[in-house]
């Protein structure tokens, strides 16, 4: 299914990087004929995750971490300067919504809700919560790509959405080798790309907007952290960087943000591997 890009008419959305990678990849073709690029993950820094709260949406631009966290109760947005030990603006959720996804259009910041069927909309710079808008799935991931948004619910669908009012426009079906790719969590765009979290796993899915098929797989495990006899510490939580092929990524509840970037795979990462780990 090939989809159009469709303005906004009142918001200009943010994206990420226009750059593309430049890096070589190792490169396989899929079943579907897409050259399947695999990559890892090479920590360049590690700064504090102010609040440790339980991470479901992560941006960043100039330097600022826009951050939504999850669980009935203590959900939130956040925001704080890269590096810094302490949350510097936080407005709490009703105790009855449970955090998820965000991105930002303009001078507004979308936050999507679990199973609560709606979508916040906040003031980006005052924090005022502006709006409370009807929504018609389960919230997980939200991204602002050229003209629209994408949402993710944790199956393998993403959904292309007016970035106005979220009112849906398509269904994107995302397939890696034929095959579905479930979990897809918290997503960011980044040189054309849509990259989210696969929920559970230490990888991340790069997928092409239009047809949904996945381009590139990143195998993550370098910046996980450990949190033994806690299975919710999942890796939740990706902002794409201006540097093409960088990102932060973090986890629910991580003492860290890794800032990484993407570097070919080593010979060992099969592709039978990688795409295993993909599909759970």
């Amino acid at each position: 299914m090939h989809l159009r890009n469709v303005g906004s008419g009142c918001y200009n959305v943010a994206v990420g990087a226009t750059g593309r990678l430049t890096a070589r990849a190792r490169s396989t073709e899929a079943e579907s004929g897409v050259a399947l690029r695999t990559w890892r993950t090479g920590v360049i820094r590690r700064v504090a995750h102010p609040g440790r709260g339980f991470t479901q949406g992560l941006i960043t631009e100039d330097g600022m971490v826009w951050e939504s966290t999850g669980l009935y109760g203590e959900s939130a947005l956040c925001r704080y300067r890269l590096g810094v030990g302490q949350v510097e603006q936080r407005a709490a959720l009703a105790a009855e919504l449970f955090g998820e996804g965000i991105c930002r259009v303009d001078d507004v910041i979308w936050q999507l809700t679990w199973q609560d069927r709606v979508a916040l909309r906040w003031d980006a710079r005052t924090f005022e919560l502006i709006d409370q808008v009807p929504y018609n799935r389960e919230g997980w991931g939200i991204c602002a790509a050229d003209g629209y948004v994408v949402t993710s619910d944790g199956s393998s669908e993403l959904v292309r959405r007016e970035p106005c009012s979220l009112d849906p426009q398509a269904v994107i079906h995302v397939r890696c080798a034929g095959r579905r790719v479930l979990g897809l969590n918290d997503l960011a765009w980044s040189a054309g790309t849509i990259w989210a979290n696969v929920a559970g796993t230490h990888y991340l899915a790069g997928i092409d907007p239009d047809s949904g098929e996945v381009t590139d797989i990143v195998n993550a495990r370098a910046a996980a952290e450990r949190h033994l006899g806690q299975p919710q510490a999942i890796m939740n939580g990706i902002a794409a960087l201006p540097a093409p092929g960088e990102f932060l990524l973090t986890g629910k509840g991580w003492r860290s943000i890794r800032h990484v970037r993407l570097k070919p795979a080593r010979e060992g990462d099969s592709r039978r591997h990688l795409l295993a780990g993909l599909s759970h």
